[in-house]
């Protein structure tokens, strides 16, 4: 009996230890939304996140991801983050501009950064360093996801082509310097979420409206409710998408699983920027079909624009020491891309080449 009590003691042992130490009992389940609803293609970042995350992990950190709009409204992610409520959430940083002004540099900036400068600055640069400066004064870790290509411009049912055309108009833009932009230029900004663009414009409470890609941009049906489409988007040369994740529950992870992590940010970055890159392709060519005509402003206007936001940045790192900082840093990269950029010329992102190609 003595023996066979001490194998039962021993079996028991063995099994509590093997509990323990089983993968199943270790896993981490994390719960993460975003800001954005499936109608939205930028929700795709988050998608892409979510699934690199799980696969590089393997079975030690698993996310579950919840759209937006399902376990909040999507303007309160970034409390619940930094409160803990949820492990983590998608976003775009600049709607967080009203917690520290630095956020409206983050995701975009009038006049900026293209989606190629964020992604060298953030990787290259000591871009990084800004985002974990920001989202760490309300205990979260941030890793960029993805950037977009230009936001598509303005949409509305007159064209636009000068300055005095945005005389009086009503536009739904996102970002606070853009506001401030669109102000001195004689319009007003009208804030609003994405989903109530379409019927906006629709019924004509604004005249025109921006949003972000094409593909987007089609996928919210502004295709059938307006005629014109101007360009460039000075606004939002790009926007950047990242994971907000909560500090504590980011200290937590062993420092592999960080690692995993950042690698899963890196690639849902390439896999969400080159895709929104290429289906510019397909969706600017389903817009022109639908009869939408695109109007180019000049490059007077443009440099009007640029003296805006020149003023309106200066004014802003007077009031906000970590937005000049941020700006500051961006500012350093740009220049000392310049003479590159300027080597590069029209080769700096592809060209359009003047003679057609036939090969038989």
């Amino acid at each position: 009996m003595k023996k066979t009590g001490l194998l039962i003691g021993m079996a028991a042992v063995l099994t509590m230890c093997f509990l323990i130490a089983s993968p199943a009992s270790a896993k981490e389940r994390w719960k993460m939304t975003s800001t954005w609803p499936p109608s939205i293609s930028l929700i795709e970042a988050d998608q892409a996140f979510v699934k690199a995350a799980n696969q590089l992990c393997k079975g030690r950190l698993e996310i579950k991801f919840f759209t937006g709009g399902t376990l909040m409204p999507s303007y309160e992610v970034f409390d619940a983050v930094s409160k803990g409520t949820i492990e983590a959430a998608g976003d775009w940083p600049n709607y967080w501009a009203g917690k520290d002004l630095v956020f409206d540099t983050l995701g975009s900036y009038p006049m900026g950064l293209t989606p190629i400068d964020y992604l060298l600055w953030i990787y290259q640069a000591g871009g990084q360093a800004i985002y974990d400066e920001a989202y760490g004064k309300f205990g979260m870790v941030y890793l960029v996801t993805g950037v977009t290509p230009m936001e598509c411009g303005l949409r509305g049912n007159k064209p636009i082509k000068t300055l005095n055309d945005l005389k009086g108009m009503k536009i739904r833009m996102s970002g606070l310097h853009q506001g401030k932009i669109l102000q001195d230029l004689g319009a007003a900004q009208i804030a609003m979420a994405g989903q109530e663009i379409y019927q906006a414009l629709q019924k004509g409470v604004i005249d025109a409206a921006e949003f972000s890609s094409p593909s987007s941009d089609w996928g919210m049906g502004f295709g059938e409710v307006t005629k014109y489409w101007a360009v460039p988007g000075w606004h939002q040369p790009a926007s950047v998408m990242g994971v907000m994740i909560n500090k504590k529950v980011w200290d937590k992870l062993d420092p592999d699983l960080q690692e995993d992590l950042r690698y899963a940010a890196k690639a849902a970055a390439l896999e969400f920027t080159t895709k929104q890159y290429f289906d510019t392709v397909e969706f600017t060519q389903k817009f022109i079909d639908k009869g939408i005509q695109i109007t180019t402003y000049d490059d007077a206007v443009l440099d009007t624009i640029e003296e805006l936001m020149v003023k309106h940045t200066q004014e802003s790192a007077k009031a906000n020491p970590l937005f000049k900082k941020s700006i500051e840093s961006q500012m350093k990269y740009r220049k000392a891309f310049a003479k590159w950029r300027e080597m590069e010329g029209t080769f700096g992102f592809g060209f359009n080449p003047k003679i057609d190609l036939k090969l038989d």
